[in-house]
């Protein structure tokens, strides 16, 4: 493992993993909150149409699989409100950005070999503009819930409850809706579009085994996240294996350890 530190890519992958763990802990402990997970889950999906896109038109496949999951999650929240199920609007987001993707890609010479690059993820394909975009985001996001975390707080929590003291919250929401769609397109490097939600949940769910706060959720997300990424990263190098799906099974089995512990200390204390 020291001998692989040497190599800049892989100090480019745990820097990047830092970077998206601080990113994840913010957005995934709102979305966890609002139980807004398979939301992300269809945003998510729905980002492999503009993948396909962009590869299509010629112009970069993340910036429209950014585009994509943007105009996903607003077309989530629009049709949400105006008597239509979430579930439903989800899948039919989720499917329709899926089927264009594989339909862009398969018109795209070439393109199709590429396609799971983008799929499942290769952290250790992070370049340094990566590296500077998620600098870019993390601090943005940093500032937003720096200024309103008490708003943000408690629009997750009791979203009426914040409309009565006159929150703005359509702001706040649809704010949380981007940084949610540029969260998950920045952290398709890593794991991929199969994959990305994990990010966004598991070490949320993990920290909620303890914590009872949200300031202290968003804390614990963090540092499960990257424990998680840094074991990921660690097996993957080890036993050359996929990074993406290295990285989910680690945050996995922490959250499954993390939940044995707490039964086991709740039994001795009963």
């Amino acid at each position: 493992m020291a001998n692989i530190i040497a190599y800049e890519f892989f100090r480019n992958a745990l820097l990047g993993g830092l970077l998206v763990s601080i990113l994840c802990a913010m957005v995934g402990t709102y979305v966890v909150t609002r139980r807004m997970v398979i939301v992300g889950g269809g945003m998510a999906h729905a980002s492999l149409g503009g993948v396909g896109l962009g590869a299509y038109l010629g112009f970069s496949p993340l910036l429209g699989a950014a585009l994509f999951a943007v105009f996903s999650g607003y077309s989530i929240d629009f049709l949400s409100r105006r008597n239509v199920r979430e579930d439903a609007a989800i899948a039919m987001l989720w499917t329709l950005g899926m089927s264009l993707g594989i339909l862009f890609a398969y018109l795209t010479p070439g393109f199709m070999t590429d396609l799971p690059s983008y799929l499942f993820g290769n952290i250790l394909f992070i370049t340094r503009e990566d590296l500077w975009l998620l600098l870019l985001l993390v601090v943005a996001v940093g500032l937003f819930f720096g200024l309103l975390l008490t708003p943000i707080v408690t629009i997750a929590y009791d979203r009426d409850f914040a409309v009565t003291q006159g929150l703005p919250v359509r702001w706040i929401e649809a704010l949380m809706i981007l940084f949610m769609a540029l969260t998950l397109v920045v952290s398709l490097r890593m794991v991929g579009i199969v994959l990305v939600i994990s990010l966004l949940s598991v070490p949320q769910q993990t920290a909620a085994i303890f914590c009872r706060t949200f300031r202290s959720m968003m804390l614990c997300a963090g540092l499960f996240a990257f424990s998680g990424i840094v074991c990921g990263l660690w097996a993957s190098a080890l036993w050359d294996l996929p990074g993406g799906a290295c990285i989910t099974i680690c945050m996995i089995l922490q959250y499954g350890l993390c939940r044995f512990i707490k039964a086991i200390k709740t039994r001795k204390i009963s």
